[in-house]
């Protein structure tokens, strides 16, 4: 794939653009949290509209350097800032080839938790490790082959929470009990009954993510690592044939994977995707003909619901991403249309500013789950809500099958309207920032 066709080779951007990113994009996207957010400080960039600043300051860049991809120089390493959807591209296909998904950055983080993941391995460990996760999580397909007990674990724990609300004479749906429910339902898929109400576990893991916030400016918090993997892997060794453990159990690259590592991953990623889905039920509940088109699609069997579902949660990621930032290292020089590219250059993909552009995108700031035909996954495109290339999130499909399965079972029989609807106005530009944790939702039985 070829990089922009556009003015050649590398700008070198000055110290006042350092200055610029780091103050509009840098600053806000790390203050609330990059591997386990900070709920204030995500309030308070909603409140504050603070994260479109990123988005202007790389449209700034763009017209300063006529699309080039920026070079900077920071603290002794280079970053190559992007600016164009080829460039994009271009970085993301040839990772592995060119460039690594395990930077520096990224691989210290992660090591507080998950030191062996895939996506921060490297050569045949890295390749042995991504066959398994594809194996395991039915990388590419729509529906994945466990999906009827993943079905039961959604309604058995959904259905619960809504007969309970009813119970309790309260249509309030807050982010505390969709959570709550939300983690019991990965917990099952992903390792099992046993694993329902094991709420600890889940706890160790946030305090490591936490911990991983800091990256290597934190000793890290070996013990407790320790203590996490061992609760962990008891449930791994007495895998629930009907969730991923038992199907991980069953592949022949089990023994070299390190199953483990790559579980941690998994519970890790889920959280953003219940992020994501509760901001896909406020985006229904801010357009509500489009809810009135899910509801009676829903009444004539959850399939033909599904497709438009999922579109609403990768709108939901492309409005506001959960991974905003995807980086890459430069592998060896790299001829940068006729500039050298240096080695360990650390690329950073801004995903607000390509999804979000609204100098080029029309539907920028507006709902439009048109852009993502039949609910599917877009490559090749701007648009990166699972990164892209080798470097894909090998549980895209998993993780929109298990959101539109929970948003069915939450509107088969209830619509939901947004508590504080002058949060998501559909006739203004939606925010650049929603904070799921403050969003609430009544639930009225249809």
């Amino acid at each position: 794939m070829a990089i922009s066709e556009g003015k050649r080779g590398l700008a070198h951007g000055s110290v006042t653009d350092l200055l610029a990113l780091v103050t509009d994009m840098a600053l806000p996207t790390l203050s609330k949290g990059v591997l386990r957010r900070r709920p204030r400080v995500v309030g308070l960039l909603e409140n504050t509209g603070t994260e479109a600043r990123g988005i202007r300051r790389l449209q700034a860049l763009r017209q300063k350097y006529a699309g080039q991809a920026v070079l900077l120089s920071a603290f002794g390493r280079k970053h190559l800032i992007l600016t164009d959807p080829a460039q994009v591209q271009y970085v993301l296909q040839q990772t592995p080839a060119l460039f690594q998904s395990s930077s520096d950055e990224k691989t210290s983080a992660l090591a507080h938790f998950e030191p062996g993941v895939s996506l921060v391995s490297d050569g045949t460990e890295r390749q042995t490790r991504r066959n398994f996760n594809a194996e395991v999580l039915d990388e590419g397909c729509p529906m994945h082959s466990l999906s009827g007990p993943f079905r039961q674990v959604v309604r058995h724990e959904f259905g619960g929470l809504l007969s309970a609300l009813q119970r309790g004479d309260d249509t309030h749906l807050s982010w505390e009990h969709f959570e709550a429910a939300w983690n019991r339902v990965i917990r099952c898929i992903l390792l099992g009954t046993p694993a329902r109400d094991d709420d600890a576990l889940t706890a160790m893991l946030n305090k490591l993510r936490e911990t991983g916030n800091w990256a290597f400016l934190h000793p890290g918090r070996k013990r407790l690592r320790r203590k996490f993997h061992d609760a962990l892997q008891t449930h791994l060794d007495h895998a629930d044939p009907s969730s991923l453990a038992g199907l991980a159990a069953q592949s022949p690259a089990q023994s070299k994977a390190r199953p483990s590592d790559q579980f941690t991953h998994y519970m890790f990623a889920f959280d953003p995707g219940g992020m994501a889905t509760f901001r896909a039920l406020a985006l229904l509940a801010a357009h509500p003909e489009t809810l009135q088109v899910v509801r009676a699609r829903l009444a004539s069997g959850e399939d033909h619901a599904d497709p438009l579902l999922r579109a609403t949660l990768l709108e939901s990621l492309r409005l506001w991403s959960t991974t905003p930032v995807i980086l890459r290292q430069a592998r060896i020089d790299i001829d940068w249309r006729g500039d050298t590219l240096p080695a360990k250059t650390q690329v950073v993909i801004y995903a607000p500013f390509f999804h979000r552009d609204d100098e080029t995108l029309t539907e920028a700031h507006s709902f439009a789950p048109g852009l993502w035909p039949e609910g599917r996954v877009l490559r090749d495109t701007r648009f990166v809500p699972f990164s892209d290339g080798d470097g894909i999130c090998p549980a895209r499909d998993l993780v929109l099958m298990t959101g539109a399965m929970v948003l069915a079972e939450l509107l088969g029989t209830h619509t939901a309207a947004l508590q504080d609807p002058k949060r998501l106005d559909a006739s203004r530009p939606l925010p650049p920032t929603l904070d799921n944790y403050t969003l609430a939702f009544h639930l009225t039985a249809a």
